[in-house]
């Protein structure tokens, strides 16, 4: 039977299975594993299955059946001896791996197919081409990534605190399947008409306050807008942007800043370096990385030891 028919019937079957391609002889002595989120775009994922099934190569595929299973997986593939981990999906399914490798030496490759698709945009790795990219993983090229952590749960491009975070939390599943980052939208315009947490933020031996508080790893945040002007991805610092307002004016007003890449002179903008952050609350408020929300305050970020090996463009 041909491999693609294969194993989109083994999908339908079970959630999580495991698949050969037909050059690879001996199963172990295969080093790739590729992680497939089949939600991931959900309306064109059979079509990108049965690309990634097709590609030429030694690998396997496993396929994530729900939330935290791609964790799961990627430290299986790390006990197991692979020498490299692809995620095929969007930036929650690379947070999920990237937990699960985190403090190895397995290398990261991204076959980004997701609804959210920036730490492959950081990389300069094209989204939604699944051959180019598994050409820019097939030539080996590795990056050292930083690794961040908010409250001991890794991260690779970004965070918030607030806002953003209360939006992730609050936006359908299907508004992101069907409308993209659009559906964030609609869900902020809601978002933004609520009175503002007060939060407190220690950094560098001060102590500053704020509505909300974005998180960057690297430059790029929600797409291709730069938030983070100074940020390099593997200079062992977090860059911090502090928003002293919330509401349907100051939104606007910032999104506007963002757009013409202004934000950060803005007179209720902070913006700085640091390796090490605490922001807390007297209320409850959510706290996201990489989109995915992971609780509420208080919340130290910081920036682990260990960096992150990235299979990315030279």
């Amino acid at each position: 039977m041909h491999r693609a028919k294969l194993a989109i019937e083994a999908r339908k079957s079970k959630p999580d299975l495991s698949i050969s391609s037909p050059d690879s002889a001996v199963m172990s002595t295969q080093t790739t594993l590729i992680i497939l989120n089949p939600r991931a775009k959900s309306e064109r994922a059979g079509d990108y299955f049965e690309r990634i099934i097709n590609l030429n190569g030694s690998f396997r595929v496993k396929s994530t059946g729900g939330p935290g299973e791609a964790r799961l997986l990627a430290k299986q593939a790390v006990r197991e001896g692979f020498k490299r981990v692809v995620v095929a999906g969007g930036d929650g399914t690379v947070n999920e791996v990237v937990n699960g490798l985190a403090g190895s030496e397995v290398e990261l490759g991204l076959l980004p197919i997701g609804t959210m698709n920036v730490f492959a945009t950081e990389l300069g790795i094209p989204t939604n081409n699944v051959q180019k990219c598994w050409d820019i993983i097939q030539a080996g090229h590795v990056v050292e990534t930083d690794l961040s952590q908010a409250n001991g749960h890794y991260f690779v491009q970004l965070a918030g605190v607030g806002f953003d975070a209360r939006v992730v939390q609050e936006t359908p599943s299907e508004f992101k399947n069907a409308l993209g980052p659009l559906g964030y939208l609609i869900v902020a315009a809601q978002v933004a008409g609520r009175k503002p947490p007060k939060l407190l933020v220690e950094a560098n031996g001060e102590t500053r306050e704020g509505s909300f508080v974005l998180v960057g790893n690297g430059r790029y945040y929600g797409g291709p807008f730069v938030l983070f002007k100074e940020a390099k991805i593997n200079d062992g610092l977090l860059d911090i942007l502090i928003f002293k307002n919330w509401g349907f004016l100051d939104i606007a007003r910032y999104l506007n800043g963002i757009v013409f890449g202004h934000h950060h002179t803005l007179p209720d903008v902070e913006y700085f370096q640091t390796a090490r952050m605490n922001v807390s609350s007297e209320e409850i408020v959510p706290v996201e990385v990489d989109g995915e929300v992971i609780g509420n305050l208080p919340v130290t970020f910081s920036v682990a030891e260990k960096k992150l090996k990235v299979l990315a463009p030279l």
